[in-house]
């Protein structure tokens, strides 16, 4: 059972901003695989994602819409993220396949899990932890004139990213190129993976967003819930910078069992 959703948002009028809330989604079984391991709350797996110490391996299955396939260039960041924060001695792969729309947009969280549950194939096993990350067609139903969900983490193994919304927000007047915004995200929700802030994995310092839970309060940090334009995370990625983690969420991975 997931516990909570984080949500990547894009407010334009301002400031860039993540929004939090609570969802609940029943447990299934299927008979001959046991998806146990992979169906438990947002920040459950931090330690096994990050350390070697039950897991030597991650296998990470992108499952994208037609038309929807992640860019190379933000493939790339993202290995070199998650190799710079894990130890994972047997490797890091990262696996992609294509299937059809499933015509359900705009989404709820509760759709996306069910889409989970039909084209997810990656479980653990053996020494090898599995992540499920969706490219929708389509946006979330929470979007508004003003604020925009790019993406949300909502298991310990489980993420969605809007590829509609990135692709809008993409082709804006001076937006940043779409390779560093899905970047970006990706790397800010598997934050949230890795227990960032304190849904997991236990902050070694007093830097919580007191306003914005499971957010970094440190300027400039890939782990903040809202920075404003003109200084913040969109100057860094329109400089072709993507936005990384603050050396206090860093401490913090480092005393989980990461690097």
């Amino acid at each position: 059972m997931f516990k909570y959703k984080y949500t990547l948002l894009l407010i334009f009028i301002s400031l860039l901003s993540v929004s939090c809330s609570s969802d609940n989604a029943e447990d299934d079984v299927t008979p001959g695989i046991d998806k146990t391991a992979n169906l438990q709350g947002l920040g459950d797996s931090a330690s096994q994602l990050l350390s070697d110490a039950e897991f030597t391996s991650m296998n990470i299955e992108i499952v994208y819409v037609n038309g929807f396939a992640p860019s190379q260039a933000a493939l790339s960041n993202f290995k070199k993220f998650l190799e710079e924060r894990t130890f994972k001695p047997d490797g890091i792969k990262i696996n992609l396949r294509a299937v059809s729309s499933s015509g359900k947009a705009p989404f709820t969280i509760e759709e996306i899990v069910d889409i989970e549950e039909e084209t997810r194939t990656a479980y653990n096993a053996g020494d090898e932890i599995a992540v499920y990350i969706y490219i929708a067609d389509g946006k979330s139903e929470k979007d508004e004139e003003n604020k925009l969900t790019l993406g949300s983490a909502f298991r310990n193994t489980s993420m969605v990213l809007y590829g509609a919304t990135i692709d809008d927000f993409a082709s804006r007047p001076n937006a940043p190129v779409k390779s560093d915004i899905e970047s970006a995200v990706l790397n800010h929700e598997f934050g949230h993976l890795f227990g960032l802030v304190d849904i997991g994995t236990e902050p070694q310092s007093d830097h919580k967003d007191d306003d914005n839970e499971g957010h970094c309060n440190v300027e400039d940090c890939l782990m903040r819930a809202s920075i404003e334009f003109g200084s913040g995370i969109l100057d860094e990625i329109e400089g072709g910078r993507i936005p990384e983690l603050g050396p206090e969420c860093i401490r913090d991975l480092q005393a989980a069992g990461g690097r």
